[in-house]
C-alpha cells in the first residue's frame, strides 16, 4: 500500500540539500525537483466546496461551461480518478492541511453538526502552511477555512482574514466595507427553493436569486482579495527569494445556490437531464439513506424544481470558473505563471438530486467522493492520468514542490512523479472513511477500478460493480456471482485498516469474511495461541 506510508514517493525522505533550497543533484530520485527546475516553487491552490466532477467541461460535461478550469486542465495533469478521503468539509480540509487521514487527525465533523467529536486540531498538529512558512514561504489563505471552531487559519501559519461558518460570510465587516467602497448594493435574495421536512416544517434553503450584480458577489470579492495577495507576494516570488503558498478557497458551489440573475437563469431547466440514480428505491440499501432523503425533502419537490436546482447549480459553477479565470489571468500579468504550480480541487462532491439526495452524508457514492483534480506544474507535460489518487496526496505534493521532506504527511504521497509523466508503482484502490454529519455513523470504503465496497456496521454492507452499474443502483453484496471479488476486497480493506491503525477493523474481525484471524480479537492477550496456531 502507498497511502499509509510515512515516506516520499520513492520510499525515502527528500534530501537535506533540497530542504535548504539548493538545486537537487542530477541523480535525484523521483519525487525531488528536476535539476533544471526551481528548488522551491510558488504554489497556488484554487479550491471549491461541494463540487460535482460532472459539471466540468474537461471531465465531459456537455452543457455546463468551465472554460478557465478546462484551460488549466489542458495545460497540466487532469486526474480521472481523484477522490476525497471523506465527504465532509471540516475533516477533508483538515486532511488537506495535515496530510493525515481523518481517523488520525480526529477532527471528524463540521462544527455546525458536531455531536461530540473534537472541534479543533490539537496544538502540536503538524500542518503544511506552518512547515512552509518556517522554510521561508509567504503563506496566505483567502476565503473559507472551516478547519475547526476556535483556531483559525492564522493559527496555522496563514496570513488570512477569518470568515466564520460554512458558507459565504455575507455579513463580514471586510465584505461590507468592500461593498461600500465599490458602491455595490447589499445582499438580498428572492425566488427561494425549499422542500418540506418529514415533520411538516419548511425545509432547507436550496437555492435563491441574488439581487446583486456579479461584481458585488462574495465570490468576486474573494477573487479581488486573492489577486491583491498575489500582487503583494509577487516581487519576492519573482526574485526567487520568497516563494508563496496561496489558497483561494471558495464556499461555492455548496448549497444553497445563491447567485445573481445572469447565472441563476444561465441554463435552461429543459436542457437538464435528471441523474439516472433518481430511480433509487433504497430497497437493498442501508435504511439511513431513505431517512436522509426525507431530511433533504427530495420527494416534496417537483421535477420542475429539481431541474431548476441543477440548472442553478451549473450557473454557480460557471460563475466561480469566471472568478478563477480572473485569478489565473492575474498570475500571468504578474509574471508568475512560469514559476508557480497551480492545483485545483474540491473538498468533496454534492448529490444534487442523485439517489434522491442533496448535500452529502452517510452514503458513499461517487457523486460525493470522486471530484475533480488538476495540477499544472511548469515544464511538466499536459496529460490525463487514470491513477487512483486523493486530495490527501496534495500535502506531500506541496512539500515536494517546496523541496521539503515529505515524511510529516503520514497518509500522503507526492503526485509529482505522475505529473512529470512518470509511471511509479501506485495503489489501484483508494480508501475513504466517514464519521457522521447531523449524527455519528461509521463507514469505510474501498474503491477500485471496477468494484466498490462499503462497510456499514449499523445495517448492511454495500458492493457495487461499477462496470455494469456506474450509477450504483444495485447493491450486490449478497450476490453469489461476485463472491470472489467481494471477499478479496473485504480482506484487503481489513488489512489496510489494521496496517494504518484504524480501529474500525475490530468490527470486521467478527462480522465479515476477512480471512483467518492471526490475533485475539478481544485484545486481551490471554489466548493468542488459539489464533496463531
Amino acid at each position: 500500500m502507498t497511502s499509509g506510508s510515512a515516506t516520499s514517493a520513492t520510499g525515502t525522505s527528500t534530501s537535506d540539500a533540497s530542504a535548504t533550497g539548493t538545486a537537487a543533484p542530477a541523480t535525484a530520485a523521483p519525487g525531488t525537483p528536476a535539476p533544471d527546475a526551481p528548488a522551491r516553487r510558488s504554489i497556488l491552490m484554487l479550491m471549491t466546496d461541494q463540487h460535482r466532477v460532472d459539471t466540468l467541461g474537461c471531465y465531459g460535461s456537455p452543457i455546463c461551461r468551465t472554460p478557465h478550469l478546462d484551460a488549466l486542465a489542458a495545460e497540466g495533469t487532469r486526474f480521472e480518478n481523484w477522490f476525497t478521503p471523506t465527504a465532509i468539509c471540516t475533516p477533508a480540509r483538515a486532511s488537506l492541511f495535515t496530510g493525515a487521514a481523518p481517523f488520525r487527525h480526529k477532527l471528524l465533523a463540521n462544527h455546525e453538526r458536531n455531536v461530540g467529536y473534537i472541534e479543533d486540531l490539537p496544538e502540536d498538529q503538524w500542518t503544511v502552511p506552518e512547515d512552509l512558512r518556517a522554510s521561508g514561504y509567504e503563506c496566505g489563505l483567502v476565503g473559507k477555512w472551516h478547519v475547526g471552531e476556535e483556531r483559525t487559519a492564522a493559527d496555522f501559519g496563514f496570513e488570512a482574514e477569518h470568515y466564520p461558518g460554512w458558507h459565504n460570510a455575507v455579513d463580514h465587516p471586510d465584505y461590507l466595507a468592500w461593498l461600500e467602497e465599490h458602491g455595490h448594493p447589499p445582499y438580498e435574495i428572492s425566488d427561494r427553493i425549499r422542500g418540506t421536512f418529514p415533520n411538516g416544517e419548511v425545509g432547507n434553503l436550496m437555492a435563491a436569486r441574488l439581487h446583486q450584480p456579479v461584481e458585488a458577489t462574495f465570490e468576486h470579492y474573494l477573487a479581488d482579495r486573492t489577486i491583491e495577495m498575489l500582487t503583494r507576494y509577487a516581487q519576492g516570488a519573482r526574485s526567487g527569494e520568497t516563494p508563496f503558498f496561496v489558497v483561494s478557497s471558495f464556499s461555492g458551489p455548496h448549497l444553497p445556490y445563491v447567485i445573481p440573475d445572469e447565472y441563476f437563469d444561465m441554463y435552461d431547466p429543459a436542457d437538464v437531464e435528471l441523474p439516472r440514480s433518481v430511480a433509487e428505491d433504497f430497497a437493498d440499501k442501508p435504511p439511513v439513506q431513505r431517512n436522509y432523503s426525507g431530511h433533504w425533502a427530495f420527494d416534496t419537490m417537483t421535477e420542475e424544481q429539481s431541474r431548476k436546482l441543477i440548472a442553478v447549480y451549473w450557473g454557480y459553477v460557471t460563475m466561480i470558473d469566471r472568478e478563477f479565470g480572473r485569478i489565473l489571468a492575474a498570475l500571468d500579468e504578474l509574471g508568475l505563471s512560469e514559476t508557480t504550480a497551480v492545483a485545483f480541487s474540491s473538498d468533496h462532491g454534492e448529490f444534487t438530486g442523485s439517489h434522491r439526495l442533496h448535500d452529502k452524508g452517510p452514503a458513499m457514492y461517487d457523486d460525493i467522493y470522486r471530484t475533480g483534480g488538476i495540477l499544472r506544474v511548469p515544464g511538466c507535460p499536459a496529460q490525463v492520468r487514470e491513477d487512483f489518487v486523493s486530495l490527501i496526496d496534495l500535502p506531500a505534493t506541496f512539500l515536494d514542490l517546496a523541496g521539503r521532506p515529505t515524511d510529516p504527511a503520514v497518509d500522503s504521497r507526492s503526485l509529482l512523479p505522475i505529473v512529470r509523466g512518470e509511471h511509479p508503482e501506485w495503489d489501484e484502490n483508494v480508501l475513504c472513511e466517514f464519521h457522521g454529519h447531523h449524527f455519528p455513523i461509521a463507514q469505510r470504503m474501498l474503491r477500485g477500478p471496477r468494484f466498490k465496497l462499503v462497510v456499514n456496521p449499523e445495517s448492511r454492507n454495500e458492493f457495487y460493480d461499477l462496470q455494469s452499474d456506474p450509477d450504483e443502483l444495485s447493491n450486490r453484496f449478497e450476490d453469489p456471482l461476485l463472491e470472489q471479488p467481494r471477499r478479496a476486497m473485504l480482506a484487503d480493506l481489513y488489512e489496510r485498516l489494521r496496517e494504518r491503525g484504524d480501529n474500525f477493523y475490530h468490527w470486521m474481525s467478527s462480522m465479515d469474511a476477512v480471512g483467518h484471524l492471526d490475533h485475539d480479537p478481544t485484545m486481551s492477550g490471554l489466548d493468542e495461541s488459539t489464533y496463531r496456531g
